[in-house]
């Protein structure tokens, strides 16, 4: 398993990489624009150059960005549907730019009820949209922490936007153990993640398991609240192992998404969630 972190790309999109070197990371998360805002990110030819020339020389193993919070594919109000899918495309076309792996997005939320035709179908044009924006980078749903109407928040609802959006070869998940924690997937329990682990590869495929967030939770067991917390300082602690160590999930990156200081993850957090996983390794 590698470990990287979502850091800043404050004073250009270079700068993530030297952030993520300083505190040992493998891999690098990044937004390519404001997270809050839809007004597309620019960045300069420099930077960009900079940021592949920063990746091959440090061996960074993985690269990824986060999507904006404001997107919500899954709308039926016309206006946010087509500001979110716009955001997405461009999203993925900053993706090809940097070369990222992928681009992580949260699906969106509904009304109260369940995933109906209609809405599948706003979801599966978007997300064909976006991916004819790319060649090479994936794009991963994210698994929600159940709050309110929110999508994803169990693997049968990651697998219905899948099928809807039919076999498409750059199409893939990633999943939050926070979120899955807080929508009531202990991932301290190995017959649990075994058993959910089995789920995933029925009905989606653990080949489209593309990337994981690490992240501990300041929220309990199926409590829908979606609070991270620092490696070994939330409810999971140490058990947190218990899906670290698991076979079937080495080899990808692993995110972290930590609030650190303050600031995001630290050092310490990287040096925490290695050794968390080393000892996982170790024992099982």
């Amino acid at each position: 398993m590698y470990f990287g972190a979502h850091v800043s790309t404050a004073g250009g999109i270079d700068k993530a990489i030297e952030r993520a070197v300083d505190i040992g990371a493998d891999a690098v998360q990044v937004f390519t624009q404001s997270p809050r805002m839809w007004r597309p990110g620019v960045h300069a030819p420099a930077a960009v150059e900079r940021w592949h020339s920063l990746r091959a020389e440090h061996n960074i193993r993985g690269a990824v960005s986060h999507a904006i919070y404001l997107i919500n594919i899954a709308s039926d109000d016309p206006e946010l549907y087509e500001k979110s899918a716009a955001a997405l495309t461009r999203s993925m076309e900053a993706a090809e730019l940097l070369s990222l792996d992928a681009v992580i997005f949260h699906p969106g939320s509904r009304k109260q009820g369940e995933l109906d035709d209609a809405c599948l179908d706003r979801m599966a044009a978007a997300i064909h949209r976006t991916l004819e924006a790319s060649e090479t980078s994936w794009l991963l749903l994210e698994n929600s922490a159940g709050q309110g109407g929110t999508i994803g928040r169990n693997i049968e609802e990651l697998a219905q936007v899948l099928d809807r959006v039919g076999d498409h070869p750059r199409l893939g998940v990633c999943l939050d153990t926070c979120h899955w924690y807080v929508s009531g997937v202990d991932v301290t329990d190995p017959q649990v993640v075994d058993q959910q682990l089995a789920e995933l590869d029925d009905a989606i495929g653990l080949e489209r398991l593309r990337a994981l967030h690490i992240n501990d939770s300041k929220a309990p067991l199926g409590s829908n609240r979606d609070r991270h917390d620092n490696i070994g300082d939330g409810e999971m602690g140490d058990g947190l192992g218990v899906f670290l160590g698991h076979p079937r999930l080495q080899n990808l990156c692993a995110y972290l998404e930590v609030p650190g200081d303050g600031d995001g993850p630290t050092a310490e957090q990287m040096e925490r969630v290695r050794a968390l996983h080393a000892a996982a390794v170790h024992t099982a």
